[in-house]
Parts: C-alpha cells; sequence; structure tokens
C-alpha cells in the first residue's frame, strides 16, 4: 500500500496531517528572528599592542612582524591584516566562517604566549579581544538643545535616556557621538613644575596614589554595628588643588593648585554630532546578534515617542538615521511579490483546469508547504530574511507542480470516463514515481547551495534548504492530499465554465497539432532514418547552444551584486593628514551644504553628520555625511544617479578627499570602495612607487574608476623626535620617563578617574597651552635624572626636526602593503574593472610582487569560482540521482540536455535585461537545472510506462509527450511567469530580485520550447536499447511464475 493508497482510503488522516503541518509551522516561524540577511558574520579576533615610544617603522618591524609569524599558522586562519602606527600595532586574524570563535580566540592567545619573550620589554603585554564585525548601530536618535551648551546637554542624555534606550529588549550597546563630557582638567605649568624640582612622573604619581577610597573595618557594640569608610577619594576642584604633590628642597608642601591649573571642564572633544545642521548628540544603538532588528527598531521608536513626553521643553529628539527602513521595505515588497506570485500561480492553473475546484487542489498547496518548511527553518536556527523570502516566493511555481502533475492524470482518467475514487487511486499509483524522481531532483539541485562553504554557502544555504524543505513537503501533500481531495471534490466529474470549455478545445487542438508534427518528425516514411535524422538536428542544436553561450556571456557584465538603492548615501570626507577637527569641520560643513541642496529638491529626508570613530586611532580628520533618501516611489531619480550629481558638485571642494559611497549589497561589511585590490611586497618605497605608476596610468586611461586612491600616504606631518641614547645613559634618564612626558605634556593622557554625582569621569593631565605651543617648548620641558636626582632639560637629550611620514603602516597577509580603492561610474560593473586594472599591475609592476583582493572585490573573486563548482557539483548530483531512479545512465543525460537550454535562455533574459552575471542570477542558473530536468523527467518516466506494457520505443515517448504535455505546460508555466513579479520588481532591493526573476523566467520558457522535441528525440537516439526501472522485478516475477506448477 503507498502514502496516496493511505491516504484516500482515510481521508481524515490526510487532512489532520496537513493541518498539522500548517500548525508546527506556523508556530515555528514565530519562533524565528526577522533580519535582512543571514548571520555572515566572520570569526575576527583582535590583537592590540601599545609600545610607548616607539614610531610606527620600529612597532611594524619589532612587534607587529613577530606576531603574525607566529599567529599565521593556525588552523582555519583566512586572512592577516594589520596596522602599525606610532606607540600602537593593531592586528585583526579573519578566521574561516565556520570556525568556532571562542576556539579561534584561545588558539591566538596560545601563539602569542609563545612569542611573548621576543617582544620589546618596554611594550605592554598584548590585548586580544573577539570581534563582532556585525556590531554596528542600527537606527540613530538625535538630541539638540536650544538652551544647554554641549557639556549640560551630554550629561542630561547620559543621565536620563542612555539607560532607557540601554534596557530596551535586543539591544546590546549604544555609541554616543558628539558628547561633550565633564573631566577635571589638569593643565600643568612647566616652570612651576621646573622650579619646584618636580616631574611630570611625579604629579601621575601623586594622583594614583592619593585618589583612592579604601575600607577601614567596622565597629560593632550590642546595639548597632558601623561600617567604616577612609575618604581618601577626590570630588571637587578644591580637592584636586589641595592635593600634596611633594615637597621642595627647603621642605615646603607643593600643592597641584601651585603647579597646574585645576578646572572642571570639557574633556577635548573628538566628535561632532548634526542633523539638519544642527548640533546636537547622536545615539547609535547597536542590536545583540540575534535580535529581530525590526522589533529593536520599533522599540527605538516607541521609547522616544514616549521620552519626548518627558524632555525639557528646550531638548528636541528625532530618529535621524534608521537603516532598518531598507530591510522593511524590502520585506514588504517580497511578500507583496509573494501575494503576486501565487494570484498568478493560480491564474494559471485555473485557465488550465477551468474549474474552480480543481484550482482549489494545487493551491492548497501552497500554505501547506511554505508554512511546514518553517519546520525546517527553526530546527536549522535559520531566520526570517530577504533571502528565504525570495526562496519562498520562487518555491511557490515549484510546490504547486507535484500537485498539478497527480491532479491532471487523476483529472484526465476522470475525463475518460473511470470514477473518482478509482481515478485518484490508479492515478496516484501511476505518477507518483515522477513526482518522487523530481522532487529528489529539485532537492539534489538545492541542498549542494547550503555547502558551498564561505560568505556565499552561508548567505543562500538558507535560501537553499527553505526551497529544498518547501519542495520536500510538497511532494508530500501532493501524495496525500491531492489525490484524496480528487477523490472528494470530483466524485460527480469535473464541470468546466463555458470559458474554460473554449480554452479546452483550443488545447486539445494545439495538443493534437503537437502531435501530428512530432509524428511527422519521428515517424515518417523512413521512421528510424528520420527519427535518427531529428535527433542529429536536436544534439547539433543543442551544441549550439551549449557552446554559442560564450557569446552572451562575453557581452554580459561580472560582479559580485548587484548595486542596489538602499535609499542612503553616506559620504566619507578626509581632510588632510594631520588636520585638526576644526578644520575638518570647515570642509565637512560644505558637504553638509551640498546634501542640504538635495534634501531641499526631495531626494532627501535629512543630512546627518558624524565625525570619530571613522578614522585612524587617535585621528579626528575623517567624518562621514549621511543622507536618507526619500522612498523609492517618491523620487525620480536613483541612488546612482544622485550620487553621481553628488560627486561632481563636491569635486569643486579643494584640499579634501570626498568619497561619495554607495553602500554594498549582500551583507558586504562596511562603507568601503568596491574595487579594492592590494599590492605586497618587501619595502614601502618600492610599493609606494609602484603604485604611482599604476594611479597615474589609470587616472590617464580610465574615466570610469572614480576616486582612486590608496591607503598609505606619506603626507602626515610629524615632529621627529630623536633621543640621544648615550646622553641619556649618562645622566641617568630613562626613555620611557623621556616619552611619557612628552605624551602627557604635549598630548593629554587620562591618568585616573574621580566620581560627582553618582557617574565616573576622567581626570585629564597636559601642558597648558602657552607651554606646548612651538617646537622650541619641547626643549623647555624637565625630567628627573634616576641617578643624581637632578633634574634635565630635554632639550640637554633630544633634537626636533619637522617630517612628512605615513600615519599607519600597513600589512596584508604578512606582507608590507599598500590597498588601491576606488568607486565605479554607474554601469560599469566590478568584475570588468578589475580585469583592466589586473592588466595595468601586470604592465607596471614586477612579477615578484604578490597581487591580492578585498571587501567586495574579494568577495568577487573568492565567491564566483565556488558557484561553478557548485554548478558542476549539482549536475553530478542531479546525475547520479536520476541513474539511481530510473536503473539507467542513459536515462540522465536524455533529460540534462535540457539544461543547456534552460541555461541559454537564462543568458537571454540578462542580456535584455541589461543585468549582470553576479550571485542572484548565478543561483538562479542551479535552479534552472532543477527546473529543465522536470519536464524531462515526466515524458521519459512515462514512455517507460508505456513500453513495460509492450509499445514500441519511439511510439511511447510519443505518446509520452502528448500526455504529458498539459502537465508539462501548466508546471513549467507556474514556474515562469510565478517569476514575472520577481522579473519586473520596483522598490527596496529590486535590482537583486530582477537578476534572478530574469533567469528564471527566460530559462524556464526555452527549456519549455525545445524540451517537448528534444526529450523525444534524444530518447529515441540513446533509449533504444534501453529498460525500465522494473525491467528486473518484472523478469524476475516471470521466471518466478514460469517455474510454479500449473
Amino acid at each position: 500500500m503507498t502514502i496516496s493508497d493511505l491516504a484516500i482510503r482515510r481521508p481524515v488522516f490526510a487532512t489532520v496531517l496537513s493541518l498539522m503541518l500548517v500548525i508546527v509551522g506556523l508556530m515555528a516561524l514565530l519562533r524565528l528572528s526577522i533580519r535582512e540577511y543571514p548571520d555572515v558574520s566572520r570569526p575576527i579576533v583582535g590583537v592590540s599592542v601599545f609600545y610607548r615610544g616607539a614610531n610606527a617603522a620600529v612597532i611594524e618591524t619589532r612587534v607587529t612582524q613577530v606576531l603574525e609569524d607566529e599567529i599565521a599558522g593556525i588552523e582555519g586562519v583566512e586572512k592577516v591584516t594589520s596596522s602599525s602606527r606610532d606607540e600602537f600595532a593593531r592586528i585583526n586574524v579573519e578566521f574561516s566562517i565556520d570556525r568556532d570563535l571562542d576556539a579561534a580566540a584561545n588558539d591566538v592567545r596560545e601563539r602569542i604566549a609563545r612569542v611573548s619573550g621576543r617582544l620589546p620589554q618596554e611594550a605592554d603585554a598584548p590585548q586580544i579581544a573577539k570581534v563582532d564585525d556585525s556590531a554596528e548601530p542600527i537606527i540613530y536618535a538625535n538630541f539638540s538643545s536650544s538652551a544647554r551648551n554641549a557639556l549640560e546637554l551630554t550629561e542630561y542624555i547620559r543621565h536620563f535616556v542612555v539607560d532607557r534606550f540601554s534596557s530596551l529588549p535586543g539591544v546590546a550597546s549604544l555609541r554616543v557621538g558628539g558628547e561633550n563630557r565633564y573631566a577635571m582638567r589638569v593643565w600643568l605649568d612647566r616652570e612651576a613644575l621646573a622650579a619646584r624640582q618636580l616631574t611630570v612622573n611625579d604629579v601621575e604619581n601623586a594622583l594614583r596614589r592619593e585618589n583612592v577610597e579604601l575600607p577601614a573595618g567596622r565597629i560593632e557594640s550590642r546595639q548597632r554595628e558601623f561600617t567604616l569608610r577612609t575618604r581618601t577619594s577626590l570630588e571637587s576642584e578644591d580637592d584636586f588643588r589641595n592635593l600634596v604633590i611633594g615637597r621642595t628642597p627647603d621642605g615646603y608642601l607643593v600643592r597641584l593648585g601651585d603647579i597646574a591649573e585645576v578646572r572642571l571642564a570639557a574633556e577635548d572633544q573628538r566628535t561632532i554630532a548634526r542633523a539638519q545642521g544642527l548640533p546636537g548628540l547622536s545615539v547609535g544603538v547597536v542590536p545583540t546578534s540575534k535580535a529581530n532588528v525590526l522589533d529593536v527598531s520599533k522599540a527605538v521608536h516607541e521609547e522616544l515617542a514616549e521620552l519626548k513626553r518627558s524632555l525639557p521643553k528646550d531638548i528636541s529628539a528625532e530618529i535621524s538615521l534608521d537603516f532598518t527602513v531598507f530591510v522593511s521595505e524590502s520585506m514588504r515588497k517580497v511578500l507583496t511579490v509573494l501575494g503576486e506570485t501565487m494570484l498568478i500561480v493560480l491564474v494559471v492553473i485555473m485557465l488550465f483546469l477551468g474549474t474552480l475546484r480543481a484550482t482549489l487542489i494545487p493551491a492548497v498547496t501552497i500554505p501547506v508547504s511554505l508554512f511546514a518548511a518553517g519546520i525546517v527553518m527553526v530546527l536549522l536556527g535559520y531566520s526570517i530574511n530577504t533571502l528565504t523570502l525570495l526562496g519562498a516566493v520562487l518555491a511557490i511555481g515549484l510546490v504547486v507542480d507535484d500537485a498539478i502533475v497527480v491532479l491532471e492524470n487523476i483529472a484526465r482518467r476522470i475525463e475518460e470516463g473511470e470514477p473518482a475514487l478509482l481515478a485518484a487511486l490508479e492515478g496516484s499509483r501511476e505518477i507518483g514515481f515522477a513526482v518522487i524522481a523530481t522532487t529528489l531532483v529539485l532537492i539534489a539541485v538545492f541542498v549542494p547551495i547550503s555547502y558551498m562553504g564561505g560568505t556565499l554557502g552561508r548567505l543562500f544555504g538558507e535560501f537553499g534548504m527553505t526551497v529544498a524543505a518547501a519542495v520536500g513537503f510538497s511532494a508530500l501533500v501532493a501524495l496525500t492530499l491531492t489525490p484524496m481531495m480528487c477523490s472528494k471534490l470530483f466524485v460527480k466529474g469535473i464541470r468546466r465554465r463555458p470559458l474554460a470549455e473554449r480554452i479546452d478545445v483550443h488545447f486539445k487542438n494545439a495538443t493534437a497539432s503537437f502531435e501530428t508534427v512530432l509524428r511527422a518528425a519521428m515517424q515518417g516514411r523512413r521512421p528510424l532514418q528520420i527519427t535518427l535524422g531529428a535527433a542529429a538536428i536536436t544534439v547539433l542544436l543543442v551544441s549550439l547552444l551549449v557552446f554559442g553561450q560564450p557569446v552572451p556571456w562575453l557581452k554580459l557584465q561580472q560582479e559580485f551584486a548587484p548595486t542596489e538603492d538602499r535609499a542612503m548615501m553616506p559620504v566619507l570626507v578626509s581632510a588632510p593628514e594631520g588636520a585638526s577637527l576644526a578644520n575638518l569641520d570647515k570642509y565637512i560643513t560644505q558637504v553638509e551644504q551640498v546634501m542640504l541642496d538635495e534634501v531641499k529638491a526631495g531626494n532627501g529626508r535629512r543630512v546627518i553628520v558624524r565625525t570619530g570613530g571613522f578614522g585612524a586611532v587617535g585621528e579626528v580628520n575623517t567624518g562621514t555625511v549621511y543622507m536618507p533618501m526619500t522612498l523609492w516611489d517618491e523620487r525620480k531619480e536613483n541612488s546612482q544617479q544622485i550620487a553621481q550629481r553628488v560627486r561632481m558638485r563636491t569635486a569643486n571642494i579643494t584640499g579634501v578627499r570626498i568619497i561619495v559611497i554607495t553602500p554594498p549589497s549582500l551583507a558586504v561589511r562596511g562603507l568601503g570602495k568596491p574595487l579594492q585590490v592590494v599590492i605586497g611586497g618587501a619595502d614601502y618605497g618600492e610599493l609606494a612607487r609602484w603604485r604611482d605608476k599604476v594611479i597615474e596610468r589609470i587616472q590617464r586611461e580610465n574615466p570610469r574608476i572614480l576616486g582612486l586612491d590608496s591607503d598609505y600616504q606619506e603626507r602626515k606631518p610629524q615632529l621627529q623626535v630623536r633621543i640621544d641614547r648615550n646622553r641619556a645613559a649618562e645622566l641617568g634618564v630613562s626613555l620611557q620617563n623621556v616619552g611619557r612626558t612628552l605624551e602627557t605634556m604635549l598630548g593629554s593622557r587620562i591618568v585616573t578617574t574621580f566620581m560627582r554625582g553618582g557617574e565616573e569621569y576622567n581626570v585629564v593631565l597636559q601642558a597648558r597651552g602657552e607651554n606646548r605651543a612651538t617646537v622650541d617648548d619641547l626643549g623647555n620641558l624637565y625630567v628627573r635624572s634616576d641617578r643624581t636626582g637632578t633634574m634635565v632639560p630635554l632639550s640637554a637629550l633630544v633634537k626636533v626636526e619637522e617630517v612628512a611620514g605615513a600615519t599607519a603602516l600597513k600589512r596584508f597577509d604578512r606582507l608590507r602593503s599598500i590597498t588601491l580603492s576606488a568607486n565605479l561610474a554607474p554601469g560599469y560593473a566590478l568584475g570588468d574593472a578589475l580585469s583592466y586594472v589586473e592588466g595595468v599591475i601586470r604592465a607596471e609592476i614586477p612579477e615578484g610582487v604578490q597581487i591580492a583582493y578585498d571587501g567586495e572585490s574579494r568577495e568577487l573573486k573568492q565567491q564566483g569560482s565556488r558557484l561553478w563548482l557548485t554548478f558542476a557539483f549539482a549536475l553530478l548530483i542531479v546525475y547520479l540521482v536520476l541513474a539511481a531512479q530510473f536503473e539507467s545512465f542513459v536515462h540522465p543525460l536524455v533529460i540534462l540536455a535540457t539544461v543547456p537550454l534552460a541555461l541559454s535562455g537564462a543568458l537571454i533574459g540578462l542580456w535584455l535585461f541589461n543585468a549582470s552575471i553576479n550571485v542572484y542570477s548565478q543561483i538562479g542558473g542551479i535552479m534552472l537545472i532543477g527546473i529543465a530536468c522536470k519536464n524531462g523527467i515526466l515524458i521519459v518516466e512515462f514512455a517507460n510506462q508505456l513500453r513495460d506494457r509492450g509499445v514500441e520505443y519511439v511510439e511511447a515517448v510519443i505518446r509520452a509527450a502528448v500526455v504529458r504535455l498539459r502537465p508539462v505546460l501548466m508546471t513549467s508555466l507556474c514556474t515562469a511567469f510565478g517569476a514575472v513579479p520577481l522579473m519586473i520588481a520596483a522598490g527596496a532591493g529590486a535590482e537583486s530580485r530582477q537578476a534572478i526573476g530574469a533567469a528564471v523566467f527566460f530559462g524556464t520558457l526555452l527549456s519549455l520550447g525545445l524540451t517537448l522535441f528534444v526529450v523525444p528525440s534524444l530518447y529515441a537516439l540513446l533509449a533504444r536499447n534501453t529498460t525500465s526501472p522494473h525491467h528486473v522485478s518484472d523478469l524476475i516475477a516471470r521466471l518466478t511464475s514460469s517455474r510454479s506448477p500449473s
């Protein structure tokens, strides 16, 4: 007894089974988190080392290189990048995406412990931390005040706003920009220090030693108990001024107020935040890795609305940036497409079957299969995202196919006069093998997508498994619920409406014409010769399509993912190296005005400025101007067109680097430029010369590569302090004391903290402004000799010269490196740009120089090859699955001949839509393997059944093609027209949906048109001497019966 027999005999069981799938699947879907893409965060471990007094070159040689050489041998390391700066080294170790982050961090700690003895003794111990590269704010709230200054506003936000946002569910952390916090500022007087024979170290040590709070035990009595606390911490300006630092040689106490100006004031401002030109504070909300970003965004909106009711009248608040707008709009569009696809599929079924009852049967399959797929999603830890929803859209045209095939076979038997119950029983048995075969083939196509590895495997793994699960459940529904419903709904036969009857008449005429043409081709006066001739022509046609595919391929552009209009335009602004925050703001204000003009024109909603956190450690010369755009249907131009106009207008702003960014799609991290090529070698000077040659030629030859620049710039003004080591040794002055004195007096140092109003604030030590205004002031600082105790001026130990040097020395995979990066003109694909740049590099740079890629360029290079390996793997798996099912190595070749036809159609569709070869269109190509094979399976499987009944092989394949014409047309048209809403999509994420929609639509239609002739012809040519899968079983049965006594 088959599962279909059980469902027909026990209709309540079949109904309950489907209802249980819907209920459990719905419960599973409600548990899934919502995000834009699957979690593709790579395991990254960061290593930081501080080495006081060392310049970047020393850091790079004695610290960075030593650590990198040891780290590189750890299992699973994919990329090691580093940046060496004055006094600081940072190494990022990126592991393969399936590596456990905790285990990777432990391996890094173990390796670093091995070489810690080889690091300079003066260097701090390396700090190792796990890096969450996806921990970025998804929404910003901006606060401004008409009455409070930055300090007062910061205090209010810190006390009354930050905690409320931090306590929201799904919030991991907050990032506050533009704040200006209070600090106890201690401005040291150089001359007062020298007169009292005190040094910077004396002041630091006193502040750390005296600013403590110590427990002193407790006093107990019969009735009460007191805890004793020794109050030694410093809390007010007077407390700090009266702090005793030391004694003069004649015994007088020296207090901090004698040698410094002490005042509660602002820390040095390192960030700026503005919205619509008004200064303020921005609070960025970072969600947890498993949070539903839409829920977090909604919670922030609701909390801010509630907060506004209690804010003072002078403080205004608004949501300035919300990156989830694209996510929500994209999902809304996909859900709309989902509904449109369901409607189109049902219309196609209605046109062919002509009755609402018949249409209802495959329609039920859609919700059951899609809801049931949620069970697999929750078991595998997936999320609801744009890719799983895209899989659901494409699955609609596939999940109805099995039900259509079963329904059509049963309906044909009923129209031939069989009772509904018997037709359901025999029809489902007859078609059951084909349903299982097509389902296994589709699953065999989609499952390998989940095992591609790397970022692409993690991204599209959820897509592939979602579709595979839906298709698997659709087969179960087709073999249980569909025959049961046919046996109940068609008891009185199939009654079509008049319009449907006319359509059916035309279809029968078309079927007769098709049969006539097919018979003429395969059963002429000389059947064998005509059959062989038709087959030869078919083989020739397939060969032309296979070998002709490179022609449209060469005309199509290649890129990792389509450039999407994400309704967001960030503009990165980099002032000259060494520029102050005020100098940067001068340039940012000009860019801000350009963006405000776009807002006035209706292309943007607001303009937000953020500086700090985008540049190097401690640097204030970089910032970003954001413009959230108006929604897609509210503007006439797309983001690329607007970005190009902004580039042209900001090109007139000289003295600064301005990069107008088109945010990357498909979970490519950061706001980096799409084109990133790394050249690596042994010497930065040589690399810089080769870089200049490459940049000069590209700028001369290719205007479509925009904003070409490198990350190695020898332009930062530096005062290079050379310490006379011999002289320092003679005078008994340690190099560490020299370095710390320079750092504190000329820069600033946070030496301790103090409490004020229940909050902790920094104590910042720095020289007075007039003591650090010129180069000569360096020599007038004093340090103490460790040997004699006398004061030694730095002028006796150091020489100062002004030079221009690189801010940072970068390394990439253990080589000194320079990264070339650029934006691309609209319509210029990344694959074409990389091919051009590679050609220039080969012509201009010696062969020994290493070439690598980063960012989106790296993804394109790595993942593109993986997709084609996955395509080949999917073909092999499908072939083996078909061979096992048909018990033949020949039948699968007949079926797989349809694949080149489908791929040719996909390439033609991409060419017609001016689309590119990207991961979406390639995934569509992989899908077409299963879609194209499905039609061939229906014909070949029924031809084998007819041959088992004694029908000659040519007649069998002709009958099979004619009988299966209607289900082949119905399933193919459902799949093709189900992709139409994707192909003509608009709004958020439309570019990606269009690519896969065009590939599936045109690939399916061309495959359909040619399959009906290709498969019969190839079957007649190749399958003449083959047998059905049941041949051996039937032979054994005959042999057994012949030996039985008569």
